[in-house]
């Protein structure tokens, strides 16, 4: 993602999607760590050309999700310790 630019109305909707995106998230996980996390993988997803506000949306909550899994939502096969 080096190195990308983005028009301003790429930008609104990028921003669009980051405030829809926090506000589905409990009000505890709104934290400026998740908020970080979400414009990361929305960011990710423009520079690849991505523009469908859905697909980003669901892009950066999925992220989000895989990034505040804790032991105990890990299946125990899967566990490495």
């Amino acid at each position: 993602m080096t190195g990308a630019a983005f028009q301003p109305e790429v930008i609104e909707l990028m921003r669009s999607v980051l405030e829809e995106a926090t506000a589905m998230l409990p009000e505890a996980k709104r934290t400026s760590t998740v908020k970080a996390d979400l414009a990361s993988e929305i960011l990710a997803c423009a520079a690849k050309g991505e523009r469908d506000p859905t697909v980003l949306k669901s892009a950066a909550l999925s992220a989000a999700v895989d990034r505040t899994r804790y032991s105990h939502d890990i299946p125990q096969d899967r566990r490495a310790v």
